[in-house]
């Protein structure tokens, strides 16, 4: 069972597995429309698309975030309307380094089913390998999917409040430098950071051809950045609880699984003025 990555490789020799299923989750946090159109021009064989907008996040109230979760049935009727049982190994892959993949990762957990991983280097190690991509939409059959909840995955912004200033409580925000210190913010109307934040750009975590780096190596910068605070006592976010997930992932490949999820993020934070808001690049 693969529970973090897997390795292209790996995946070419189950194209054909009727008990592996292979998602596409490409998406553009601007152009909505871009995942479907590249899906169409080609996929892995035998991949079915997953949108962002309409699979993997709820209905928006404009408090709640851009992404936020589903309710359990809904996702659970996603994940049977894709053809997820039991036994079913699930492999995601995105065209963005695995930036929106993870979120699709982290959800299947959270209802309980572990055997799920990423496409290590994604969609662009695969085409870089010269592997075959194709347009052909596949028959899905679809099965029941049963959400096993584990609610302790993630956190609410309540929950987050009342642990400001509380060192039992560390965020990690996965956004990069310049949203986080609020120098230029470009999808959310607030810049800035939740306080006490610390700062993990994402895209830290793989190597220039876009698969993550090595256990030891991941291990290491998270234990620097983090001195000494346990894995259970850390929440991830970044804008709306997607490439959270990111560092969620390179957390458990290192060897530091146990941290949760904000999924509304900064998205929700900054939508309530109520909430604090730090700028500049320290905590």
């Amino acid at each position: 069972m693969h529970t973090t990555i897997v390795s292209t490789a790996a995946l070419a020799q189950h194209l054909t597995d009727p008990d592996w299923v292979i998602l596409d989750c490409q998406h553009d946090l601007v152009q909505h429309a871009f995942g479907r159109e590249a899906y169409a021009r080609g996929h892995i064989p035998g991949a079915r698309f997953v949108s962002m907008e309409d699979d993997l996040a709820g209905v928006k109230t404009g408090r709640n975030g851009r992404h936020p979760m589903p309710s359990v049935d809904d996702l659970g009727a996603v994940f049977g309307r894709l053809g997820i049982g039991d036994r079913t190994q699930v492999v995601v892959y995105d065209s963005s380094q695995n930036s929106y993949s993870g979120r699709l990762w982290w959800s299947l957990k959270w209802l309980g089913h572990d055997a799920v991983a990423v496409l290590d280097g994604g969609l662009a190690l695969w085409t870089t390998e010269g592997r075959a991509l194709n347009t052909e939409v596949p028959r899905v059959v679809p099965v029941r999917f049963t959400p096993r909840v584990r609610p302790a995955m993630n956190v609410d912004a309540a929950l987050i409040t009342a642990h400001l200033g509380n060192a039992s409580l560390q965020v990690v925000d996965a956004r990069a430098a310049e949203r986080y210190s609020g120098a230029q913010e470009s999808i959310d109307p607030v810049g800035g950071h939740i306080p006490g934040a610390l700062n993990r750009f994402w895209k830290n975590n793989v190597e220039a051809d876009g698969r993550f780096k090595a256990a030891d190596a991941l291990r290491a910068e998270f234990e620097a950045l983090l001195g000494g605070i346990r894995p259970e006592q850390v929440v991830h976010q970044c804008g709306s609880g997607v490439t959270a997930c990111h560092n969620l992932m390179a957390m458990q490949i290192a060897g530091l699984a146990g941290g949760r999820l904000y999924p509304g993020s900064w998205s929700e934070w900054c939508a309530d003025p109520a909430r604090p808001v730090a700028t500049g690049t320290q905590p």
